[in-house]
């Protein structure tokens, strides 16, 4: 495809020939529907993410290819959090008419690149042009063979830990809102995250892994659905918490703290799992975890300070009734402080080179 305008029919051929079928695709894209064989005594799973210019991404910092790429990543971290293996996805795409044949050959280049990573096929969906913004459906289908684990697992005395660290997407999205050119670690971590498929297959073959949740809104936010599920409280140590350094030195950078981004940023698809005393080891070999606090008979969930006691956090994402994600009037705030803070900095330099 080169830069040309794109065309309904120009774009379902193209992705037909990107989108190839895989194992257990009888039929895959260009019928009314694919046709897929899951193995025998497996359960299905099935989960589905929408991503809305403006809401989720801007175009002013995310390529297409950003866009394709953490569209898939999003889902399978779900899979994941179920145990699960990912198997199949649907792509439905709306995209302005302004749209090029280049931008959307980059979206699925991107995509695809993910899912041969996972061993995904991508087996069909839907085409339309939209009326203002990209707007992404991605339906991913996945299977396991133990019970899934849920939400809802969690027991008094479990211990609760992390994947990986956090805040680092929040972060990159910060350094991204100041500045859209940043193309760091970082921003790569907002913009094209690692979903956590293979840690999330290994933990759900663990018996003593008793829930799990994708960081997705955040862990204040998260911790709280596995509590609500499961009947349970929480208490969280924010000194256990892993940050890591380039976390940090964007917080002082920005003048922010960085454990709220940790505890309250969001996207950062690690998993939370709660795990018994006993299968802490088990469950460590099966992926690196980093214990955060535990699971207590009932009560809030709690984020204890270093002296002990509980600090109140901002809550994580939320689409209706919390804290949004900047909309596009907001999200010229950072880039206003910055240039009067640059504004700032020159009318003070000049004025020294005055009194010189």
């Amino acid at each position: 495809m080169t830069r040309r305008a794109v065309t309904e029919r120009g774009l379902i051929r193209e992705m037909r020939r990107l989108f190839q079928g895989g194992a257990g695709v009888r039929v895959g894209i260009g019928d009314d529907c694919a046709v897929l064989e899951p193995a025998a005594g497996r359960a299905l799973l099935a989960t589905t993410d929408l991503l809305i210019e403006d809401v989720h991404f801007r175009r002013r910092y995310a390529s297409p290819g950003d866009i394709g790429w953490k569209a898939l990543a999003v889902n399978l971290s779900d899979v994941a959090a179920m145990g699960g293996r990912p198997r199949w996805a649907l792509v439905a795409l709306a995209c302005p008419e302004t749209v090029t044949s280049a931008e959307v050959l980059e979206f699925c280049e991107a995509m695809r690149a993910l899912a041969v990573a996972h061993d995904v096929a991508i087996v069909g969906g839907d085409t339309s042009a939209s009326p203002s913004g990209w707007i992404v459906n991605l339906t991913v289908l996945g299977e396991t063979i133990a019970s899934p684990k849920l939400r809802s697992g969690a027991r008094p005395g479990d211990l609760i830990a992390v994947t990986g660290p956090l805040g680092r997407s929040a972060a990159g999205l910060a350094l991204l809102e100041a500045e859209p050119g940043e193309r760091g670690d970082l921003a790569r971590s907002h913009l094209r995250p690692v979903p956590r498929v293979r840690e999330g297959q290994a933990l759900g073959e663990v018996a003593g892994v008793t829930a799990m949740i994708d960081l997705s809104d955040g862990l204040a936010s998260d911790l709280g659905r596995i509590a609500e599920e499961s009947r349970v409280g929480a208490r969280v140590e924010l000194t256990r918490l892993p940050i890591d350094d380039a976390t940090h030195a964007a917080a002082a950078r920005l003048a922010t703290d960085a454990t709220s981004w940790a505890t309250s940023g969001g996207e950062d698809y690690e998993l939370l799992v709660t795990v018994r005393p006993a299968a802490r080891a088990e469950a460590s070999a099966a992926a690196s975890l980093t214990v955060i606090g535990e699971i207590t008979a009932a009560g809030p969930v709690e984020f204890l300070s270093a002296e002990g006691r509980s600090t109140a956090l901002p809550p994580g994402f939320e689409h209706f009734t919390g804290r949004p994600r900047p909309s596009p009037a907001r999200a010229e705030a950072p880039d206003r402080r910055v240039a009067a803070r640059r504004r700032t900095a020159a009318t003070r330099a000049a004025r020294e080179q005055t009194d010189r």
